[in-house]
């Protein structure tokens, strides 16, 4: 019979020297759950049918009232959060106005959305000085580590809006993580 037609038990056993048959098993089954388990967390993530809550109107905002997020010693404004501006969506968007204060004591607001689930943050209205918001007229998502100019959305994420790719229990959860630090 040809060697080659041979079908047999010995077919399927390990032929890499040193490596046996039982430990090849292990490593191809280790590696078959890897990748479900990929594809698995790679299909919460990628929800094709995820759809983001109605933003509502920029909130009012208390400078006074801001609970500060640590940021790296090189960077010269301050950055907090206004605690009462602090929501988290059915649909897991954790929505915030984010303060920074410059050295001269000039106030700037952000008001964003953070969706840990993607790591991707989101700019929906910008406001001055003087209080008044500027809708963002094509707000867009954009990763977290990506090269914007400020870093405060991942550091408000990682301080405790976000829970690894969840977003925190409730608005309460994240202000006493803040204030914890």
């Amino acid at each position: 019979m040809n060697p080659i037609l041979r079908l047999d038990h010995s077919m399927c056993e390990s032929q890499v020297p040193g490596l046996r048959p039982s430990w090849f098993k292990r490593w191809l089954v280790l590696g078959l759950i890897c990748c479900s388990l990929g594809a698995q967390a790679q299909g919460l993530v990628d929800n094709p049918d995820w759809k983001e809550t109605e933003v509502p109107a920029p909130p009012k905002f208390d400078a006074k009232q801001q609970v500060p997020i640590d940021m790296p010693p090189y960077v010269s404004m301050r950055f907090g959060v206004d605690p009462a501006t602090l929501t988290i969506t059915p649909d897991g968007i954790v929505r915030y106005v984010m303060l920074a204060v410059s050295p001269s004591g000039a106030v700037n607001a952000f008001y964003e959305g953070i969706r840990c689930a993607t790591g991707e943050v989101k700019a929906y209205a910008r406001a001055n000085a003087s209080g008044v918001w500027t809708i963002v007229k094509e707000p867009e998502w954009r990763g977290l580590n990506d090269n914007q100019p400020s870093k405060h959305a991942l550091a408000l994420a990682r301080q405790g809006a976000c829970e690894g790719n969840t977003s925190a229990s409730s608005a309460a959860d994240i202000l006493r993580k803040l204030k914890g630090k």
